[in-house]
């Protein structure tokens, strides 16, 4: 996809499943191109899939030596300009061959809490002019991953403490996003 994710210590970040290494590759990629960025998608495939599939791409892509159920992340295109994500989501079909897809896309985000000090009777505008200009609100990118048998991950990291290591991971931590990532398999 990238020099920058071919840059990767070892190639892929250390973790527990191949899921959440996708999830940490997609971040760290996403991290060498800074911040204020819009939102990028991503196909995720079988790695040993590939290389029997397409063994001249795979050898180009450096797939060489994966393990049963190995990841490869590819860019999609941007999306379009001015669409709504939840829409946009709404019109993905993604062939057999791609196991799971992802999504990054920076947000605000509020401190437990901050909705009691949520204006009453806001219109939609006047909320989100409330929270991004809240006192305590904090800037995140969120890499959300899912695969097609339903199994999900979440790279989620502050744009105040923007180092790899502080990057926080777990499957729930943005349900609604991954469910709206699960559909796009129906």
């Amino acid at each position: 996809m990238s020099d920058a994710l071919d840059a990767l210590a070892g190639g892929k970040p250390p973790a527990a499943t191949p899921i959440t290494r996708a999830a940490l590759e997609i971040d760290e990629y996403a991290s060498t191109l800074g911040w204020d960025l819009p939102t990028r998608l991503f196909a995720l495939v079988d790695s040993a899939a590939l290389r029997k599939q397409d063994p001249k791409l795979a050898k180009q892509l450096g797939l060489t030596d994966e393990k049963p159920g190995d990841l490869t992340v590819i860019e999609q295109d941007e999306l379009p300009a001015g669409m709504e994500l939840d829409k946009f989501l709404g019109t993905i079909a993604w062939p057999d061959q791609v196991v799971g897809c992802a999504l990054v896309v920076e947000r605000q985000m509020l401190p437990p809490g901050a909705e009691h000090s949520r204006p009453k009777n806001a219109t939609e505008a006047q909320l989100a002019d409330w929270a991004a200009n809240h006192p305590a609100r904090e800037e995140v990118r969120i890499t959300a991953a899912v695969l097609r048998d339903g199994k999900k991950e979440i790279a989620l990291r502050l744009r105040s403490k923007d180092v790899a290591r502080e990057v926080l991971t777990g499957p729930d931590l943005v349900p609604g996003l991954t469910e709206a990532l699960l559909a796009t398999f129906s």
